[in-house]
């Protein structure tokens, strides 16, 4: 029997990220020493007063369903970090609990769009963004964010993606896979142009937590009432907590959108799991030592590994300011090497050099790859100094 497919699920791209992730494993599984770079998730376990929380809850039999939107108790934790974080008020019913931050910008996406609506999505950019777009029959739009604008686009550049099909802008600052921050002086400019245009701000905060320097994480739905009204954001503890596999997310913002978003939840996916929510409300009220444990380590990393990563022929990185992730320029070093294509050299670094890095075709520019340094120290030497000298033995080959 022959079923025919649905086209939405046609149209969509496979993530690259996953496709490198098996290839990886694969020759893990054959025994290679594979060194992998294509992690989004932190590589520090949960912390154990969080794990302590989940355990109790089962015990005490919290085992059940809870309500769509998550149960009272954690929403109210939410509403409690957005007023200490970022002195934004909003009640519990302008707060949906989801099953990650991913579930919660696919349902965002389903309730908002009609087909043909337009979401502008700046490139580089995570690799689901326009799959949900499409999913929800709608059309993303591309807007570059150049390198020498730290991979940040404009309120210029805004302006002029606009149509009267227009129905939302996507934003993610800390970026993935980037890691650039906007100011808040480019949010503000942004923001106006969102709210003349009449246009639904999506601010996807998943790495807010992870900033380093002297610089900062600011929501733009902190900047006026306006911006607050047209803003949705998106945040969760798989980041900041290191509770990727606990699957909790949440948005935030308009009530009616929250409560379209709750009903589709409730035909799709119940409740969030049950365990996972307690332990959110200790990732939220506990101790926050191991939040800012965890971010001191990645800074240490990427201070260390940026410098390595930028004497190798032919590749050069700005230096990230937030999450996790180095996004260096690699154009030259694949031609150096003799490859036609970054997708091509960073198949060859893999099965050649053992090092698993994401090619920026994935995330909308091809000119770049992207390595996580959400591993130890260890590792990520090992795999810059495998990459140099891979590079350089190239080199040789092809002089």
């Amino acid at each position: 029997m022959k079923i025919q497919l649905a086209e939405r699920v046609n149209a969509l791209t496979p993530s690259t990220t996953l496709a490198i992730t098996a290839k990886a494993a694969a020759l893990k599984a054959e025994g290679h020493n594979v060194i992998g770079l294509g992690a989004g998730e932190p590589d520090f376990n949960t912390p154990k007063n969080i794990l302590d929380a989940a355990t109790r809850s089962m015990h005490e039999g919290y085992t059940k369903y809870t309500p769509s939107a998550g149960i009272p108790a954690l929403k109210k934790a939410i509403v409690s970090k957005f007023k200490n974080d970022q002195n934004l008020d909003y009640d519990v019913n302008q707060i949906i609990v989801t099953n990650g931050a991913k579930h919660g910008l696919y349902t965002l996406f389903q309730v908002i769009l009609n087909k043909g609506d337009e979401v502008i999505i700046p490139t580089p950019y995570w690799v689901s963004y326009p799959e949900q777009v499409k999913l929800a029959e709608g059309v993303p739009v591309y807007v570059e964010g150049s390198e020498k604008n730290e991979f940040k686009i404009t309120s210029d550049q805004l302006k002029a993606a606009i149509t009267s099909k227009t129905k939302a802008l996507v934003l993610n600052t800390p970026s993935n896979p980037t890691g650039m921050i906007y100011t808040e002086q480019e949010l503000v400019e942004i923001g106006q142009v969102c709210l003349e245009h009449n246009i639904l701000i999506i601010s996807d905060e998943i790495y807010e937590k992870l900033v380093y320097g002297d610089s900062e994480h600011v929501s733009i739905a902190s900047l006026s009432p306006e911006l607050k009204e047209a803003t949705i954001i998106i945040n969760g503890v798989s980041k900041s907590h290191s509770m990727t596999g606990w699957r909790i997310g949440y948005a935030a913002g308009n009530k009616e959108i929250i409560t379209a978003m709750t009903n589709l939840a409730s035909h799709s996916t119940s409740n969030p799991t049950t365990t996972a929510q307690f332990a959110t409300i200790e990732a939220y009220t506990g101790p926050q030592d191991s939040v800012e444990e965890m971010r001191v380590a990645f800074e240490e990393r990427l201070t260390i590994i940026h410098e390595k990563l930028n004497k190798i022929p032919g590749i050069h990185c700005l230096k990230p300011k937030g999450a996790f992730y180095l996004y260096p320029n690699v154009k030259e070093a694949a031609e150096l090497t003799g490859y036609v294509s970054v997708d091509s050299f960073a198949e060859a670094l893999l099965e050649e050099a053992l090092v698993a890095v994401v090619p920026g075709s994935g995330f909308g520019t091809d000119d770049y790859m992207r390595l996580s340094y959400a591993t130890s120290l260890e590792n990520l030497e090992a795999a810059v100094e495998r990459m140099h000298q891979f590079v350089e033995k190239k080199m040789m080959v092809n002089q």
